[in-house]
């Protein structure tokens, strides 16, 4: 707390809306809007909010509350979610849930072998005025051009398209025909992908991969909650929520956030684990990493697990990072960057459980 309240008050830039073709939700709240700059003042009314949302969220959404918070960490520390999963288990209808829940605008893109790049950031069209007869090229916004967007089977388009979203999702721009467009912040990516059907598929390339904060694996529900999502299945769900959080409100909390302090042991430990993954660290490296992967993960691997910590600590209502937070963390920003020998393939360990055991071996201090 008395690392927060240490600095001085912060001044958000004015950002010019980008208007949409999608709708938005406007109601009265029923807690007041966030107004303090101080960061420990706005991070103390984190925690309740964080439960009001779930709370909306659960009128449509049974069980998924890993995914839900997973999703809310990376939009608050400014990153993108890979969402893999089976059909069926409502990875669509999530990311629709929390657009609506959080007031923001919300867009879907049905990922295709014929998608082109210009389907996803737009292109410029010709046209006329009609009464001057004069001609002029202007440019139309594509999909990307919201604040929450959904990339349904990203899998399924080459790579040229899925190349498409790379400069959205690192620079938050997109540039055609040699202008280059800001978007509206905040801006998140939530792509799923099916695990199963691999045919006529196109593997996401490492570097989009690494662009995702969190690889999420969306799991089979309970007994109880298939039960529950059978009882109070709807055809119009999301008729039954109201928005919790305004956009200049995440805005507020991803200010606050960033300022969260990381201990050094924390930072060390974190990079200590990442290095731990790689089989060329300079014998900082298992002997099983060394059998088991080929290539291990990156230092924007080590610099993702802090951010999205202060992330996870404020959601917990906690004013610091702590070495637990790096430990539940590391398999969302793990398990996406690391690449497996044949051997691990052939002795059936999975990166999960390599993870696993990374966590177990490596001491938080």
């Amino acid at each position: 707390m008395r690392g927060l309240r240490k600095f001085s008050q912060m001044h958000e830039p004015h950002e010019k809306t980008v208007m949409t073709e999608h709708t938005t939700l406007h109601t009265v709240h029923a807690v007041p809007p966030i107004i303090e700059r101080d960061p420990a003042a706005v991070l103390d009314q984190l925690a309740p909010r964080i439960r009001l949302l779930k709370d909306e969220m659960a009128k449509v959404i049974v069980g998924q509350e890993g995914v839900i918070m997973a999703a809310l960490y990376a939009l608050f520390s400014r990153g993108h979610c890979l969402l893999v999963g089976v059909p069926g288990l409502a990875k669509t209808l999530l990311v629709q849930t929390l657009a609506h829940s959080l007031e923001l605008g919300f867009s879907r893109i049905q990922f295709t072998p014929d998608l082109m790049p210009s389907d996803i950031t737009g292109t410029e069209i010709l046209e006329e005025d009609a009464a001057t007869g004069h001609r002029r090229f202007v440019f139309g916004q594509g999909p990307v051009f919201t604040q929450v967007l959904l990339a349904d089977e990203i899998n399924r388009t080459p790579p040229k398209t899925q190349a498409a979203l790379l400069e959205a999702m690192q620079e938050k721009t997109v540039t055609v025909a040699g202008k280059t467009y800001r978007l509206e912040e905040p801006f998140m990516v939530l792509a799923t992908q099916n695990p199963i059907e691999q045919e006529g598929t196109y593997p996401l390339p490492e570097a989009q991969l690494d662009r995702f904060l969190f690889e999420v694996l969306v799991e089979y529900p309970t007994l109880e909650e298939e039960n529950k999502v059978v009882e109070q299945h709807s055809f119009t769900p999301l008729d039954r929520l109201q928005p919790v959080l305004t956009r200049e409100e995440v805005l507020s909390f991803r200010q606050a956030i960033a300022q969260v302090p990381a201990a050094p042991n924390v930072i060390e430990y974190a990079v200590r684990l990442v290095r731990a993954t790689r089989p060329v660290s300079d014998g900082e490296a298992p002997d099983y990493i060394k059998r088991w992967i080929r290539w291990g993960a990156s230092p924007r691997a080590s610099q993702y697990l802090i951010l999205a910590g202060r992330a996870r600590a404020a959601c917990e209502g906690r004013y610091n990072v702590a070495c637990e937070d790096v430990a539940a963390l590391a398999p969302l920003v793990l398990r996406h960057r690391l690449i497996r020998t044949f051997q691990a393939d052939a002795e059936g360990k999975t990166t999960d459980e390599i993870i696993a055991q990374l966590l177990r071996e490596v001491p938080t201090e």
